[in-house]
């Protein structure tokens, strides 16, 4: 049974020309996956930040096709990125993911990387895992896999305070964190890679590169010519500030969320100002070394046969609505840069249409001539990329944290319920894509609502989401 699965999931699709870019047959493309950890949508120059400077990502964004509109489903814990990677990695939606045991998993060949290999890639990885399975087992070669945060002898916590000494230096390697081993760990990513490369040159297979940054994620350090860039009184408070969210507690953001407790209480611009700027600077000095993997691919001989897919594991607030963290709804917490270029890909192409991130793994499957499994149920993008489909695969894009918020994306509309308190939040993204203005209760607000609502409960039962929303959808029954 296994060897006829394989033909059906892996060789017969290679037969058949399933290279829709063009390329012969049997000729697959070597796949470079690019994975930052904690970058919002926003925080790159191509999504029309002119505060960051992200060059290397703005090349790579003109060379292929940028989605606008990526998502990640949420999170069953505090640790976004556990649960991002866990569905980016086996292919289940939210809930159905949380359900599994990802060794298993990997063991019975439904894992992202045990299928490239079937499908005869070459594979490897570096960076941060997060994921419940060995990485050395789960790739070919896995160097310095890395756990979800460093370790660091003092974080810095509700800094900076004005008018006190901030004890937090992001430049100093006497804290740790990214600097423990006397080099960056995004240096090392990019070190690792680069001989990743020079490696996957002397073999005849293709290779699969898992390529997973720490940066942006806290403790946000960079070396003090990238924090120089980014002065902070320069640096521009969100329009969605606020000193303090009103729900933060009920919804699982209370003060004690170690992401929530890095800025002081109540919020301060200066505070959001400091913590943005570090932000661009670790952004900036990824951003780095990226072009110095991007570099080495070229002179390695194998850009021409490299598609190359970069985005994000989820987004973060870094001051918008007084939050710091990622664990909210808004779309700075759940929506993510993505760029996928190269072999076959148009260049200088954007694309609104609504994607998850978790995509990238159908997308990379459908590159190596794989027909999907049956267990996957995110989507390749590639009919998207190449003009042959213009609407989303997905009908809405839903969102959840813990038991505690809910939310549905509708073309212009989220919606999003705090059930907790029995509160509902309702944004047109189109005319105000900050979130600043809640519509559920102007003219039109409540029947809006109970349209997204309905939609919401459609999508809590394709995700495998048993929370129980009654009581709130009782609340709004009656437009």
């Amino acid at each position: 049974m296994r060897i006829l699965h394989l033909f059906t999931a892996v060789l017969f699709p290679l037969l058949v020309g399933s290279f829709a870019l063009g390329e012969a047959p049997g000729k697959q493309p070597n796949i470079l996956f690019i994975f930052s950890d904690d970058q919002a949508y926003e925080a790159a120059g191509f999504m029309g930040n002119d505060e960051v400077q992200t060059p290397h990502l703005d090349r790579l964004a003109e060379s292929g096709a940028v989605f606008t509109h990526a998502y990640n489903q949420g999170s069953w814990s505090g640790a976004v990125c556990v649960a991002s990677r866990a569905m980016l990695n086996t292919g289940r939606f939210l809930w159905h993911a949380h359900k599994l045991n990802p060794d298993k998993e990997r063991q019975d060949g439904r894992f992202w990387s045990e299928t490239m290999k079937q499908a005869g890639y070459d594979t490897y990885m570096t960076g941060k895992w997060h994921v419940q399975t060995d990485p050395g087992k789960a790739f070919d070669v896995a160097v310095d896999p890395r756990p979800g945060m460093p370790n660091q002898t003092k974080q810095g916590y509700q800094r900076p305070v004005p008018g006190k000494p901030d004890p937090w230096d992001p430049a100093d390697p006497k804290f740790g964190g990214f600097w423990q081993g006397g080099t960056h760990w995004s240096e090392v990513v990019a070190n690792n890679t680069i001989g990743f490369l020079d490696k996957a040159k002397q073999s005849d297979k293709p290779f699969f590169m898992y390529v997973a940054f720490n940066a942006p994620h806290d403790p946000r350090q960079a070396p003090q010519s990238y924090l120089d860039k980014y002065p902070h009184e320069k640096i521009a408070v969100p329009a969605s500030y606020l000193d303090e969210y009103p729900f933060a507690k009920a919804i699982g953001c209370p003060p004690s969320l170690r992401d929530e407790n890095l800025a002081p209480f109540p919020r301060t611009k200066h505070a959001v100002q400091v913590h943005r700027r570090e932000y661009y600077a670790i952004i900036d000095h990824m951003d780095a070394q990226i072009g110095r993997i991007l570099e080495a691919l070229e002179a390695s001989g194998q850009a021409d046969n490299t598609v190359i897919i970069f985005t994000s594991d989820h987004g973060l607030a870094v001051g918008h609505h007084g939050l710091l963290g990622k664990q909210n709804m808004y779309d700075h917490s759940i929506r993510v840069p993505f760029i996928i270029a190269g072999r076959g890909i148009p260049q200088n192409r954007r694309i609104d249409a609504a994607i998850f991130l978790q995509d990238a793994m159908p997308t990379a499957l459908e590159l190596a001539g794989v027909a999907k499994p049956e267990h996957v149920a995110f989507h390749s993008i590639l009919p998207l990329v190449r003009g042959e489909q213009k609407e989303s695969n997905y009908d809405a894009i839903y969102n959840a944290y813990l038991d505690k918020q809910r939310a549905i994306i509708v073309g212009d509309y989220k919606l999003i319920v705090y059930p907790f308190v029995q509160q509902m939040r309702l944004y047109n993204l189109k005319d105000d894509p900050q979130e600043i203005e809640d519509l559920s209760d102007a003219p039109g607000g409540k029947a809006k609502v109970q349209e997204l609502f309905v939609k919401l409960r459609e999508w809590q039962v394709k995700t495998g989401d048993t929370l129980d929303l009654e009581d709130v959808f009782a609340e709004i029954a009656d437009p």
